[in-house]
């Protein structure tokens, strides 16, 4: 598989603050990468590094192959990139602004382009001052995704959006890479990631905790079990592994980690009228990770100070 994206020891520091620690990652040709963190994990410090806005400290960062700081506009010729809040022009009507982005970028499928502001029930006609936030942020995602750009950059590209468009931009995503284009997703949707991604990179403090598909992740959470019993459901909080044992009459919920054959023994024992047991959620992963984590992470208080590059 091609590489799209590789990061080499990619890092960057904010006088003694490091908002992204080095990083190595590769992102294959038609994948969906997912990249996720709490606010001020390193996310959007690492979309600027992919865009060129800022350098480095440490390492380098290539599209392609080529150097997303010598190569800039090389690089910016292969990607679309999609911001959190869209900053456009207000005098322009929607349309104007699709053009004006689309000659920007150099390439455009115009009847993709009619597609996708039919699939946003985006109203083209009016200027961009008057639309919600909602709206400008549909013209982001309609101007990335008409050029067919080999690499889609997204940062929290459906914030804003209600559900319904919500799932016109999974459905956009999906035909993307169908075509055989790679997507960057950063997104704190996470029930948007675990529909979408091939595989997840997760940040924590500016470091690369975790890397692999959702299910390699399995393992960092438990498996929740559900029980009912003619009688009184058996004891099983002295098994090894299992937490969080709940008793209501005739049902008993549990959570397990690690080898569940020993409480499966010990519940197939008493005959158990209904037996249900469900993986972690990717939202459960990412608590199993975070906690209740509110502290303040370097990048967070690089912003504070200003953004060097």
């Amino acid at each position: 598989m091609e590489t799209v994206i590789h990061f080499e020891g990619l890092s960057k520091d904010y006088g003694s603050l490091t908002a992204l620690a080095p990083l190595d990652l590769d992102v294959g040709a038609g994948e969906v990468m997912g990249y996720l963190g709490p606010n001020g994990a390193g996310k959007t410090t690492t979309i600027r590094l992919i865009l060129g806005l800022i350098r480095p400290t440490t390492g380098s960062a290539s599209i392609f192959g080529m150097d997303c700081q010598r190569q800039k506009v090389d690089v910016h010729r292969r990607i679309a990139y999609v911001p959190g809040e869209a900053m456009l022009w207000p005098s322009l009507t929607g349309m104007e602004t699709l053009h004006l982005l689309g000659k920007v970028h150099g390439q455009v499928d115009p009847d993709y382009r009619d597609e996708l502001v039919e699939r946003f029930k985006f109203d083209p006609s009016k200027k961009v001052r008057t639309y919600s936030k909602g709206n400008r942020q549909k013209i982001g995602i309609i101007a990335a995704f008409m050029t067919r750009a080999d690499l889609l950059v997204l940062d929290e590209p459906t914030s804003g959006l209600d559900p319904l468009m919500e799932q016109a931009f999974r459905l956009s995503v999906t035909e993307a890479k169908d075509k055989g284009q790679t997507v960057f997703l950063s997104s704190h949707i996470l029930a948007e990631v675990e529909a979408l991604c091939d595989r997840l990179a997760i940040l924590r403090t500016g470091k690369l905790v975790e890397l692999g598909t959702l299910a390699e992740m399995r393992h960092l959470s438990t498996m929740t079990v559900e029980a009912t019993f003619d009688g009184a459901p058996p004891d099983v909080g002295n098994i090894e592994g299992v937490s969080r044992v709940h008793v209501a009459g005739h049902q008993v919920t549990c959570q397990v980690r690690g080898d569940i054959a020993p409480l499966l023994s010990v519940l197939a024992a008493e005959r158990p009228k209904t037996l249900v047991s469900r993986e972690p959620s990717l939202e459960e992963l990412f608590l199993a990770l975070y906690g209740e984590e509110n502290n303040s992470t370097g990048e967070e208080r690089a912003r504070e100070q200003g953004d060097g590059s």
